[in-house]
């Protein structure tokens, strides 16, 4: 019996450290593939917003409002799309949108607002001929499968999981350089750290 569990935990343990490596060696070709001009022409965009709005649905929707902390504790006004006490977007303001397919019908429909506010549009989306890309300002293009597909020769993992994890990625590699550009120290920022958890 001893045996067995100790077959059984080696076998588990193998097929993480497989499963780990295969994400890996997904995002190190996906990396290689963004291109980082698209992410460096956002910064102006942002430093110039009145107002930042974040958002995107499901899963991409957690990242957006991963990305919309960072952006807060480098000192931005920004806002989280669907929360109560988010407030119109206008003329100045910035909408950031996260969408894998770029037809997600809420969020064509929010960047439709912001395009008829006067906001600008970033979104991030693996499909730059989509609705929202089309709307968008300015596009970055993650060449992750989108979740329906269910291509393996892009992504081993179960739908839409490469794209948001490089979402999270490719946003986060824009505030180290929005950071380094603002030359803030760490103990700056943690100033802005939420102090009420």
């Amino acid at each position: 019996m001893e045996n067995t569990i100790t077959l059984e935990a080696t076998q588990e343990t193998h097929l993480v450290a497989t499963a780990m490596q295969t994400i890996m060696d997904e995002h190190c070709t996906l990396t290689s593939n963004i291109n980082p001009e698209e992410i460096a022409a956002l910064m102006p965009a942002i430093n110039k917003a009145k107002g930042i709005f974040l958002m995107g649905a499901g899963r991409t929707g957690l990242m957006m409002k991963a990305s919309a902390m960072r952006l807060m504790h480098l000192g931005y006004k920004v806002y989280v799309v669907g929360e109560t006490t988010t407030p119109a977007i206008g003329e100045g303001d910035l909408l950031i949108a996260g969408s894998g397919s770029g037809t997600t019908a809420g969020i064509v429909r929010s960047a439709e607002t912001a395009k008829n506010e006067g906001a600008s549009v970033i979104c991030f989306t693996t499909s730059p001929a989509s609705p929202l890309a089309t709307l968008a300002d300015y596009t970055v293009t993650i060449p992750a499968a989108q979740k329906q597909a269910r291509d393996e020769d892009v992504s081993k993992q179960y739908a839409g999981s490469l794209f948001e994890q490089s979402l999270l990625l490719s946003f986060d590699a824009l505030i180290q350089a929005l950071w380094e550009i603002d030359g803030s120290t760490a103990s700056e920022l943690w100033k802005r750290h939420a102090n009420m958890e």
